[in-house]
């Protein structure tokens, strides 16, 4: 029996309605609302059923490393990181793609550092 569901995924951000666009383009969703006067900000559901991704204001900016991050599945690694790039973020080691067998990946950050990876895994 479970005792929780995911509901939301939340990322701390010095400005939350600067980095949602990001995000939102970045996941091919809207940007769903926002709440205590844009102290908190939504993006809609990727999944329905699956987590939401929020932002939360924070008065500091990034310090160190992320201890938890998303994995985000695509495609093809590179069209994926030209287009991360466009969009303001930052492939962590320029030419570096990590692999374990059926998994390849790169280390990516958002425009205030946030870390996530992008990764390929093989169909099915």
């Amino acid at each position: 029996m479970e005792i929780a569901k995911i509901a939301y995924v939340t990322i701390d951000t010095v400005d939350p309605q600067a980095l949602a666009p990001f995000w939102a383009a970045l996941l091919g969703v809207e940007v769903d609302g926002q709440i205590s006067d844009g102290e908190y900000v939504l993006l809609r559901r990727v999944d329905p059923g699956g987590p939401a991704v929020a932002f939360q204001r924070v008065p500091e900016p990034k310090s160190g490393k992320t201890r938890i991050h998303l994995d985000l599945a695509v495609a093809d690694l590179d069209e994926a990181t030209k287009a991360i790039e466009e969009l303001g973020g930052t492939w962590v080691e320029p030419g570096l793609t990590r692999e374990v067998p059926g998994f390849r990946w790169r280390c990516m950050v958002d425009p205030e550092g946030n870390e996530f990876d992008i990764a390929t895994t093989p169909p099915g």
